[in-house]
């Protein structure tokens, strides 16, 4: 089981990371993504989910229009981990992959 980061190696592995923040009142990390239209933010997230699956991880979501809202968190662990860290990198290579965002 994985086990949650300790502050110093959240603020390393959140430097490979600078459009991801921690979210506020959460031991938790999150990021929105802009897309031109809903079938682009549709398109990203059906990445995301084959990436997520394949990693055996899945973020919290929200889709509204051309905004796609992430919230990374271990929940078994109660907080953040390597496989959140991980899972960070694959969306913004699902983001890359597709129509770049504007966040």
């Amino acid at each position: 089981m994985p086990t949650a980061l300790y502050a110093a190696d959240r603020a390393t592995a959140l430097l490979g990371l600078p459009k991801w923040r921690e979210c506020e009142g959460r031991d938790a990390i999150c990021r929105s993504f802009h897309f031109s239209d809903f079938s682009a933010a549709f398109s990203f997230m059906t990445r995301v989910a084959l990436a997520a699956e394949r990693a055996g991880h899945h973020p919290e979501w929200s889709n509204v229009y051309d905004r796609v809202d992430i919230v990374l968190c271990s929940h078994d662990v109660g907080g953040l981990t390597e496989r959140d860290i991980l899972l960070a990198h694959l969306i913004d290579d699902a983001a890359h992959d597709g129509e770049p965002s504007r966040s």
